[in-house]
């Protein structure tokens, strides 16, 4: 009896920390929302107060989500990085954070901030509205040494280029804007613009060797869980093509004669690589009946 009830209370104490989790998930994802209606609205208006309201919301919104995320690791017992649930969520918040921390730098630019937080809002969302949350043991695959290193800067790293993306579509916005003379309330000039838009190349070149020690170590994840370091794995492959679309684009600045066009292509074709990799490979390989040994977070 004793034995049934601990069991009970193990139980009900879990559904009560999930039943938490979830309210405050859909908190999150709200205020993420609501930021991402204000940037809009900014975009729009050109309100500087709307920008930085929408600025200090998102810091509210992150504070919340750093919460959720703590919960999620005292509930599971284990970091947060298993099921796809779990990584959507981590994400949006790497994400928001790394703008907030790189928008300092740019006081009244807030365009960036309307692409990153539609990204958090649709990762919040599809995570809540199409993934269960139900918090599960580690698959065999997943006990290693390298997982938690491997999710980690893998996330880190997709976070950076997001950000990167989100100023360098603001740069292809603007550039056209400010020729005209019809950019006022945004923050940027024509003289500020190019160094605005340098800040693509520095984040591309802070994230991209995490992104390669994210393959390196995968590669010997690999080979402890299944016995090889590389096998053309769909989502190996997907990787591998993120990182030379981006090593390319770091090539393509470093020649004056690619820095404009074929660079700002470079750098958003990464970031589309970046998403398959994330999501579209889960996607394909299910649709298609691929096989694949990283399904698991499907």
């Amino acid at each position: 009896m004793f034995s049934t009830m601990s069991i009970e209370e193990i139980l009900s104490r879990n559904a009560y920390l999930l039943t938490i989790e979830l309210r405050l998930f859909w908190l999150v994802a709200a205020i993420y929302g609501v930021c991402f209606l204000l940037f809009t609205l900014h975009a729009l208006t050109r309100s500087v107060p709307v920008g930085r309201g929408a600025q200090g919301l998102l810091w509210t919104g992150v504070v919340f989500h750093v919460a959720l995320i703590v919960l999620r690791t005292i509930e599971g017992g284990r970091g947060p990085f298993q099921t796809l649930y779990e990584s959507l969520s981590l994400f949006a918040l790497t994400a928001s954070f790394t703008y907030l921390y790189i928008s300092r730098r740019w006081k009244d630019v807030y365009l960036p901030g309307t692409f990153v937080t539609l990204l958090a809002t649709g990762a919040c969302l599809y995570a809540l509205l199409r993934r269960s949350p139900a918090v599960n043991p580690l698959f065999p695959s997943l006990q290693s040494y390298w997982f938690e290193w491997h999710v980690i800067l893998a996330f880190f790293s997709y976070a950076v280029f997001a950000v990167s993306s989100a100023i360098e579509a603001t740069y292809l916005i603007m550039k056209p804007i400010l020729k005209r003379g019809l950019a006022a309330g945004y923050g940027l000039t024509l003289s500020n613009l190019a160094e605005f838009r340098s800040t693509t190349r520095k984040l591309v070149i802070f994230g991209f060797p995490f992104l390669t020690f994210t393959i390196f170590s995968g590669a010997a994840w690999a080979n402890e869980a299944w016995g090889r370091y590389w096998g053309w794995d769909p989502k190996e492959t997907w990787a591998l093509i993120t990182w030379t679309v981006f090593a390319m684009y770091l090539h393509a600045m470093a020649v004056p004669a690619w820095r404009e066009k074929p660079a700002s292509a470079l750098n958003l074709t990464g970031f589309v690589c970046m998403i398959m990799t994330f999501l579209g490979v889960n996607w394909l390989a299910k649709l298609f009946g691929i096989p694949g040994l990283h399904l698991y977070a499907v």
